[in-house]
């Protein structure tokens, strides 16, 4: 089906159906000929020498995919305009009244599934709809009705000024001058349209974080994507939601109830409907216990990410394999470096772009679902670049291996198992996997935890960091894929068969939410992250034993010969915190209530009440932290620290200080 035809054209047209405007202008028919014809779902025309795109749209009130999304951020981790950012997909379609065309999101989060189409008018009149834009027909051709998007895909639909507006960072508008469209990325496939355009923001700073990313604050310029796309057919099943499985819900993490209400279902029904997020997989022979895919999941990796980082992040995304495989799939899930000059923007490339930012910052994995299904359709990673270098920065901490020019290779070894499990992490989320933040206490059964670098004493006495991370998928990560993307063969009961394997699950693995492990307030006391150990007050006290031996060895030697002493200081500040979530972990016992999110008839206890003894055991391990032992620096750290050199200010991964210049040694225990 196509839907609408994108033209670019050089002058302001008037025409008319069918001929010339009483002007004498030439009609719109007549001006297309002579454009580069971009033929897929969405045809495009380009006019090298005009500037302004035109839609031609055959169809009416037929709905598609859109998606605004970020192809070139601003580059710092506080603002959040990164590189491949994306907006939440949006159900639209175009409707015309007169010589007006609207672009109208509907409401899906509103619904009658029924076949009675007076129940769905019913709904669909009672709650709003958005109109996104407005255009005005210039005219028709070759059947289609001609309007100019120019506006349109120029405009701020990332709300970029409204977002920088927000974190008080200064007032931005789109300066129309110095905006146009970017070629090179603008192209149309059968089932997707891609539009890229260099859009420039004009304003004053008002903020600390543009100054530091562009080069004159005043104004800066990103490229913003725009992905029109054809529906998936209806051949998929959603996959109902279920609060025990893992899965991120529909609507997730996008504002809102999650799912959508059916007004249709009876009474007594529950009314809130959701389906968890899943790309589509079938099996060529469902009935063999293993099969190849009909079509296997695959995903690119950035060509911008250097070698060691690569082959890490290759290795670590190509864990789901193993998931795959336990649930049945031969080669079902594939990573693969991304085809030279492909675009990540495209909806067609599951994708996993690494990212640049002026400070660190998360990293984060965003499914692009079908709204009305959740069936995934691309996979979008972005992954931060400085968090190897922070990890590799614990690991100098923790050693202090320089003790001559030679580099010891434990600090690169550690890092890059964490960006393995990094890579592993995120792209989990884009299959439609939640967090676990229970994992970490169960022999780390998944990679959807936050990982902290499990740090053991080797036979000598010595710290051994071999085994600070995990290399492989986690038996809960099979679980889940198992739930959610095993093939049936026809004739089973699919809703039971998953219960089935819920049920197992439940026995045997401990599942804590997001809101559960990082949210404010909540007491479950598995629910942690950069935690480790199946007990949280053991394990700190473990921690503390770790740093109290990294902290006494702590000397020049943290830092590699020519430095300035001063960067010590860097090194210090990870390794003197190295027990802060830990205590987070700890105080979660004061008052903790152990939970699952259990349903009436599974059999699991709903809360379990935690001890006096265990309660004031973890007291008394919080209560060791803060003591003056604890607390102080050993002593001829802060005489190795001087104030900073030239070349090397302040930063806030630093200490605080009252003592000016110099280094302040109460500074860390404040």
């Amino acid at each position: 089906m196509r839907n609408c035809v994108l033209i670019f054209a050089a002058t302001i047209l008037v025409a008319a159906c069918g001929g010339s405007s009483s002007g004498g202008a030439p009609s719109i028919a007549s001006q297309v000929g002579g454009y580069e014809h971009l033929d897929g779902f969405v045809d495009m025309y380009w006019d090298e020498a005009g500037g302004r795109l035109v839609l031609a749209i055959d169809e009416f009130d037929q709905e598609m995919i859109y998606i605004p999304g970020l192809a070139r951020g601003v580059g710092s981790n506080d603002i959040g305009l990164d590189r491949g950012l994306l907006s939440n997909p949006r159900i639209v379609e175009f409707r015309r009244s007169g010589p007006r065309v609207l672009l109208v999101q509907k409401n899906h989060r509103f619904r009658a599934v029924s076949d009675n189409p007076d129940e769905q008018q019913a709904v669909d009149e009672s709650f709003a709809q958005s109109v996104i834009w407005g255009f005005d027909s210039l005219g028709e051709a070759g059947g289609a009705t001609i309007i100019d998007a120019t506006p349109f895909i120029t405009s701020d639909m990332m709300q970029i000024s409204a977002r920088l507006a927000g974190l008080e960072e200064g007032a931005y508008a789109v300066d129309p001058s110095r905006t146009a469209m970017y070629m090179p990325r603008t192209k149309a496939f059968p089932d997707n349209s891609e539009i890229e355009t260099i859009v420039t923001y004009v304003g004053q700073p008002t903020g600390q974080h543009l100054p530091t990313v562009t080069p004159d604050s005043t104004t800066f310029t990103v490229h913003l994507h725009h992905s029109f796309i054809r529906l998936p057919d209806d051949n998929y099943r959603p996959l109902p939601f279920d609060p025990r499985s893992g899965m991120i819900a529909l609507g997730a993490y996008s504002g809102g109830a999650q799912g959508y209400a059916d007004y249709a279902t009876p009474i007594g029904e529950q009314l809130q409907v959701s389906y968890g997020r899943r790309h589509r997989l079938e099996k060529v022979d469902p009935t063999a216990e293993v099969s190849e895919a009909v079509e296997p999941i695959v995903y690119y990796l950035d060509r911008g990410a250097p070698e060691p980082v690569r082959s890490a992040l290759l290795d670590g995304a190509r864990w789901w394999n193993q998931a795959y495989e336990a649930a049945g799939y031969k080669d079902a899930f594939r990573v693969e470096m991304m085809p030279e000059g492909a675009d990540p923007m495209d909806v067609r490339y599951n994708v996993i772009q690494w990212v640049h930012r002026s400070t660190r910052g998360w990293s984060y994995g965003f499914p692009v679902d079908d709204p009305r299904t959740g069936e995934i359709i691309k996979g979008h990673v972005t992954l931060g670049s400085l968090r190897v270098r922070q990890d590799y920065l614990l690991a100098e901490g923790l050693t202090s291996p320089y003790i001559d020019e030679t580099v010891p290779p434990e600090m690169l070894e550690l890092a890059l198992a964490r960006i393995r499990q990094l890579s592993a992490h995120e792209v989990g989320h884009t299959i439609g996997i939640d967090h676990n933040f229970a994992a970490s206490t169960e022999d780390r059964s998944s990679v959807m935890d936050y990982p902290y670098p499990l740090i053991e004493f080797d036979e000598n006495g010595e710290l051994d960091l071999s085994n600070a991370y995990d290399d492989k998928i986690g038996d809960w990560d099979k679980r889940t894929v198992i739930y959610a993307y095993q093939d049936f063969p026809d004739g089973v009961d699919e809703d039971a068969e998953r219960q089935k394997i819920l049920t197992e699950t439940v026995a045997n693995y401990t599942f804590v939410a997001d809101e559960d492990g990082r949210g404010v307030g909540t007491s479950h006391p598995q629910g942690n992250v950069w935690d480790n150990g199946a007990d949280p007050v053991d394990e700190l006290r473990h921690l503390m034993r770790v740093r109290e031996h990294a902290l006494g060895r702590f000397s020049e030697n943290a830092i590699r010969i020519g430095r300035p002493y001063a960067t010590l200081e860097e090194v210090l500040v990870p390794l003197y915190l190295f027990h802060r979530y830990q205590i987070r972990a700890a105080s979660k016992i004061l008052g903790g209530l152990d939970f699952t999110y259990a349903l009436r008839g599974d059999g699991q206890a709903p809360t379990t009440t935690l001890s006096a003894a265990r309660q004031r055991d973890a007291l008394d391990a919080l209560l060791e932290t803060l003591q003056p032992s604890a607390l102080a620096l050993p002593d001829g750290i802060a005489e190795l620290i001087p104030p900073r050199p030239i070349g090397f200010g302040r930063t806030r991964e630093m200490f605080p200080r009252e003592t000016g210049i110099t280094f302040d040694p109460a500074g860390p225990a404040a």
